[in-house]
């Protein structure tokens, strides 16, 4: 059951939440739902236009990570066809909590949305959006990994020109219920030094100057870890690491 809409979901540390918030509302230039859940838990980083699809989460316990919300018609038999492909479930809620085979955390929820956000323009004449989630995996876990996310979304593999290591799952642009996806997925293979402990994830954003959209998130508190030909490395205020590409952002 291939997902018509993807979100990605900023899962916080209770410590810190609020300055991660903080920082990630300046720096997508979103605006900031009102907090919901049981304990004020949740919020949504809302675009100005277009659909949302970032939300950050205040954990109770535990360190920051990244979980996918995958939004299907029926949450409990897109959940079935996971476990059959090698998914755990964890909790039904009327949205299904999962994990992947290499215990990456994701749910199955029912929330419609369609249209995808245009890039954001900056003052410095680049524009950028966050347009893609970087599955990090052990590399004893990636061909189950790549089999499972295939399977569970139904979108088509693409390879890299950039290494061997990266493998893009990317939504058919035929298909009308993923035309307007706003992200997309790369799994990498990770070094043997990064080799152990489960399957985690990034954010990359694409950028049309990514000279200046570094420039920019630096002066927002973000910190540079490294710079590559295709990508910078960039650090955020309390230490969640993330990309900037030259993929486009639209």
């Amino acid at each position: 059951m291939s997902p018509f809409w993807v979100t990605a979901f900023l899962d916080n540390a209770a410590a810190h939440h609020h300055e991660s918030v903080g920082f990630w509302q300046d720096v997508t230039g979103y605006a900031v739902s009102a907090p919901r859940g049981d304990d004020g838990e949740f919020a949504t980083l809302l675009p100005p236009d277009g659909d949302a699809y970032l939300r950050v989460q205040r954990r109770h316990q535990g360190g920051d990570r990244i979980h996918l919300d995958l939004h299907v018609p029926d949450p409990q038999a897109a959940a079935r066809s996971a476990v059959a492909a090698g998914a755990t479930l964890v909790v039904d809620r009327g949205y299904v909590v999962m994990a992947s085979p290499g215990g990456f955390v994701f749910c199955f929820v029912p929330s419609p949305a369609s249209v995808r956000p245009r890039a954001t323009e900056h003052g410095r004449g680049s524009a950028s959006r966050v347009r893609q989630v970087a599955l990090d995996v052990p590399p004893a876990a990636y061909r189950t990994e790549l089999g499972f996310w295939t399977a569970v979304t139904g979108w088509a593999q693409r390879a890299s020109s950039v290494s061997d290591d990266f493998r893009f799952l990317v939504p058919p642009a035929d298909h009308d219920q993923n035309r307007d996806q706003p992200l997309r997925l790369l799994l990498q293979r990770l070094g043997e030094a990064d080799a152990s402990g489960a399957v985690r994830a990034h954010l990359d954003w694409g950028t049309t100057d990514r000279a200046a959209e570094t420039e920019r998130h630096l002066g927002l508190g973000a910190h540079v870890l490294a710079v590559h030909p295709h990508w910078t490395v960039l650090r955020d205020p309390v230490g969640r690491v993330y990309c900037l590409t030259d993929g486009d952002p639209s």
